[in-house]
């Protein structure tokens, strides 16, 4: 299991990495978009500030997942953003969901595997 979740978290880790290098070096065109996802997605390059606080927070906890320091904290401040990742391409770009349930079940997956640190959490 521990070979495991050393792959899980290091694919996951260079997932996020690589999205958010190509968010900021802008080392591709950005995919063309129809529809609804367009509509989301243009209200979120308006916002100016989302898409570079997601991104920024993609490129700390996928640096702190091939690193393996700080996971425990890096797997709670990631999770709305897989969330969210799922739930767009869940509704709004079908095409896309494998790689979304990877994200998130990833996700989930390295919160099982670190439980016991967040246990003193819900202790009351």
């Amino acid at each position: 299991m521990k070979i495991a979740t050393i792959i899980v978290r290091v694919l996951l880790g260079a997932l996020l990495v690589f999205a958010s290098a190509m968010f900021f070096l802008k080392l591709a065109p950005e995919p063309e978009t129809t529809g609804a996802f367009k509509a989301f997605n243009l209200g979120l390059i308006a916002s100016t500030y989302l898409m570079p606080l997601a991104k920024a927070l993609e490129l700390l906890c996928g640096i702190s997942y091939i690193s393996g320091k700080y996971v425990t904290l890096a797997n709670i401040i990631i999770l709305p953003v897989t969330l969210n990742i799922l739930l767009i391409n869940l509704f709004m770009s079908p095409e896309n969901l494998p790689i979304g349930l990877f994200i998130f079940l990833g996700n989930l997956f390295l919160i099982y595997r670190y439980w016991g640190n967040y246990k003193s959490l819900f202790i009351a």
